[in-house]
């Protein structure tokens, strides 16, 4: 019986795999719960030898894929690929699949979300109620019609974003060097974005051109008093850089559902009142995740099965 190994889980149990692998006739092997590290994979793979491999946050890197003489394919609990060694699967032809729309309006939402905590004060105005405060008069609040929204990143949820941005009567202006033009938008480089927008969203993927994109360099850059929402990969921002910039005053908050050292959360990020921090959940609603799950475990079905994955990201299994 082929098997498919499991390194890593971010729900309660694993009943929707063992019901779709199952079903097909493969048998599912877990790994702990949280993400092992890359050797404890590669240990765990020379192990059991699977057919295939489902990975949520644990780092599928070379060994892995190689200590499996039989796998064929490699599929992401998720968006990003950040955590598996594409190239070297493609090198193998081994198919790498991830599931790229299952979460477009919980992000989108949570994006949405943080924009109207900052501009509305809600957090800050709710702590200080609990701290039996009452002084509305105090509030300084702001108007996001009046707001100029940058989208860093153009994918399925940069467009989302944009669309559920535009009702609220804000204007919006996407930098992404992938979208060559679009009616639809306003496309404008990267430092002008900056320079411009009164909000910067981060909707682009972790790749070596966009790790430690925003430096200290790009906040400074950034218009004053402006918000930084990022639900993207922690990577992408230098939290140093952050914390300063937001210490300074130059920046005037922003919304983290991702950082670079997570789950550890710098005591100087913890203790800034205009930060809001959500632990890496914006992809999630009980719909969504079900969704992921479910779909991830039909790619590795449909591949053992000798067909064609839906959702390829490596070039060969397309041909």
């Amino acid at each position: 019986m082929k098997k498919v190994l499991l390194t890593d889980y971010a729900w309660p149990d694993t009943a929707i795999e063992e019901r779709v692998i199952g079903a097909a006739g493969f048998q599912l092997v877990c790994g702990p719960s949280a993400p092992s590290s890359p050797e404890e994979v590669a240990r765990l793979v020379h192990e059991h030898n699977p057919a295939a491999i489902l990975t949520c946050w644990a780092r599928v890197d070379a060994h892995a894929i190689a200590a499996a003489k039989n796998l064929k394919i490699v599929a992401r609990l998720g968006v990003g690929l950040d955590n598996i060694d594409v190239a070297e699967a493609t090198r193998r032809r081994i198919v790498v699949t991830n599931v790229p729309d299952y979460c477009v309006e919980e992000v989108s939402d949570h994006v949405l979300a943080m924009v109207l905590a900052w501009t509305r004060g809600i957090v800050d105005l709710s702590s200080s109620v609990r701290r039996g405060q009452w002084e509305p008069g105090s509030a300084r609040l702001r108007r996001l019609a009046e707001m100029t929204v940058g989208i860093v990143g153009f994918g399925r949820i940069g467009r989302r974003t944009a669309q559920k941005l535009k009702p609220w009567g804000c204007t919006v202006l996407v930098s992404d060097p992938a979208i060559l033009s679009d009616a639809g938008i306003t496309q404008v480089a990267l430092d002008e974005l900056l320079r411009e927008s009164d909000v910067v969203v981060i909707h682009a993927p972790l790749t070596p051109a966009t790790t430690n994109l925003f430096d200290m360099a790009k906040l400074e850059s950034m218009r004053r008093g402006a918000f930084l929402v990022n639900p993207s990969r922690g990577g992408i921002v230098d939290t140093q850089a952050l914390i300063r910039a937001l210490q300074s005053g130059h920046l005037g908050g922003a919304g983290l559902d991702v950082l670079d050292s997570e789950p550890d959360v710098p005591q100087a990020l913890r203790e800034l009142p205009n930060v809001i921090l959500t632990p890496h959940v914006a992809f999630s609603s009980d719909a969504s995740v079900a969704e992921l799950r479910r779909r991830a475990c039909e790619e590795v079905v449909t591949v053992l099965q000798g067909n064609s994955a839906r959702n390829p990201v490596n070039q060969f299994a397309s041909d």
